[in-house]
């Protein structure tokens, strides 16, 4: 009977790390519909700074003139 006791009670302690680990899941009723609308939202505001922010870089690029550069030009 002892032995039992104290399996059960090492099974326990053992599992519950793992239990702890798992809950966070996706648990507050309503809540979850109103977030994910706000996290869409800030989503598509980031795609549209991201988006803003290529276009801009590329546009710095093509700004940029062509110059052949010659790494030996002093060395001759």
């Amino acid at each position: 009977m002892r032995t039992v006791v104290i399996a059960l009670a090492a099974t326990a302690v053992l599992i519950a790390p793992a239990h702890a680990q798992m809950r966070g899941g996706g648990g507050g009723g309503g809540k979850g519909k109103q977030q994910s609308a706000a996290q869409e939202q800030q989503n598509a505001e980031k795609k549209k700074k991201a988006a803003e922010a290529e276009r801009a870089y590329k546009a710095a690029l093509d700004r940029i003139p062509d110059q052949k550069y010659d790494p030996w030009a002093h060395a001759r």
